[in-house]
């Protein structure tokens, strides 16, 4: 199998892919037309990538049959086009949590102590106790967190190790129903530290301290953190953003931090530059009380090796066996109504015959499988369907082929 890498991976990563039997073409540098040139003339069958982004126009004219996301989100990548064209789109969830969540607490330490500060006045010759001797602490202060996947569990551990309340939002807590925190690794009742779950993001707003975003984006997240949002925020509070820019409403976070002393710690920006090196600037991080890193959040060897290896896995996985660990992009519910269930002899042309008729009768398979009885003299097929198959096309499967033993329609 030809792998096309176009972003920096591990040494370790790529010595995987070849001991797995890969062909593997490393180029960090592919980006826009060149990527897609580069898909074409390679006949590359599987896609690395970071941060590059893969649009539709480079899935086009090449052999692409799995895109895998070196990293937990996918938002760089055309799913959509991926998926019209019958790709498979996986990620590495999970492997970069300990990583952005370390970054998270590092954030919300170095804001209340100001330790950027610190070191920038020591830098310019100027000793300031006075001024930087007035940090609040983290104990006893209360962490709202905006999401609870893999990072955010993991931000809540390390944030009830330094004695602080936590107060969770996330749609799978949202009837209500009493949540088992200790199965996530926290103690809800702790004597120093407790866990709660409320129902709406407002509440996480109006109880925390410091609020952490940690959401995937999409339709129902995009603009979350917005004016109304950030106003229930408490003045002086800290608001920490290290999942995706466009979920937070930057123009209304700089009037926060302008007029209501908020602090800010980000990782993520809106339009950040798609190179490792180059000019950036937004009005935020040149205000006072916000802190800002360089989307770092994953970029520890830690974080970077864990997902080599679960890249290596994803693509050994496909090229072993044709299945996709992680795919994000199968539908999630069949669109097929009806399911046909033929039982028949295992032989020859059973099947053909049965997707023959189905064909001149204009009907699509959606999904299919056939499943083999012990000896391998008979088998059942589930086919499902777009709609319904009439009686007589039923009859005609059934009688047209002297194999096929009975068959039965289920509306799904």
């Amino acid at each position: 199998m030809k792998v096309l890498i176009a972003d920096q991976f591990e040494q370790s990563g790529r010595d995987g892919l070849a001991a797995a039997g890969c062909d593997v073409v490393f180029d960090p540098n592919l980006s826009g037309d060149t990527l897609g040139a580069a898909l074409r003339e390679t006949g590359a069958e599987a896609l690395i990538v970071r941060s590059t982004k893969v649009t539709a126009d480079m899935l086009d004219g090449g052999h692409l049959a799995l895109i895998v996301r070196a990293g937990a989100g996918y938002n760089t990548i055309d799913v959509a086009a991926a998926s019209a064209r019958g790709i498979y789109v996986s990620n590495c969830p999970g492997k970069n949590a300990v990583a952005v969540a370390e970054l998270t607490l590092g954030l919300i330490l170095a804001l209340d102590r100001r330790i950027a500060d610190n070191v920038s006045t020591l830098r310019e010759g100027r000793w300031d106790k006075k001024t930087f001797s007035k940090g609040a602490g983290l104990k006893g202060r209360t962490l709202g967190l905006l999401g609870f996947g893999s990072i955010a569990q993991a931000v809540a551990r390390r944030a009830q190790a330094f004695g602080m309340d936590i107060v969770i939002w996330t749609r799978s807590f949202e009837d209500g129903a009493p949540v088992d925190f200790a199965a996530y690794g926290l103690d809800p009742n702790g004597r120093e530290s407790k866990v709660t779950a409320v129902r709406t993001p407002g509440e996480v707003a109006d109880a925390a301290d410091i609020l952490s975003i940690h959401v995937a984006l999409g339709s129902g997240t995009r603009g979350l953190v917005d004016a109304a949002m950030i106003a229930r925020l408490r003045d002086g509070a800290m608001l920490i953003n290290t999942s995706r820019a466009e979920v937070v409403e930057h123009e209304a976070l700089a009037t926060a931090v302008r007029e209501r002393r908020i602090r800010v710690g980000l990782d993520v920006y809106p339009d950040e530059p798609a190179v490792a090196q180059g000019e950036y600037s937004h009005e935020l991080l040149g205000l006072p009380g916000v802190y800002g890193t360089h989307h770092i959040g994953a970029s520890t060897e830690q974080a970077q090796e864990a997902i080599a290896a679960e890249t290596v896995r994803i693509v050994r996985a496909f090229k072993e066996t044709g299945r996709v660990p992680n795919v994000v992009n199968l539908a999630r519910q069949s669109p097929a109504t009806h399911m046909l269930v033929v039982r028949h002899r295992d032989r020859p042309g059973v099947l053909a015959h049965i997707f023959e008729q189905l064909h001149d009768a204009g009907i699509n398979v959606q999904e299919t499988e056939n499943i083999v009885f012990e000896g391998a003299e008979a088998a059942i097929a589930r086919i499902n369907l777009d709609h319904a198959p009439s009686p007589e096309l039923v009859l005609a499967i059934t009688q047209g082929n002297e194999h096929v033993l009975s068959t039965q329609l289920v509306a799904l």
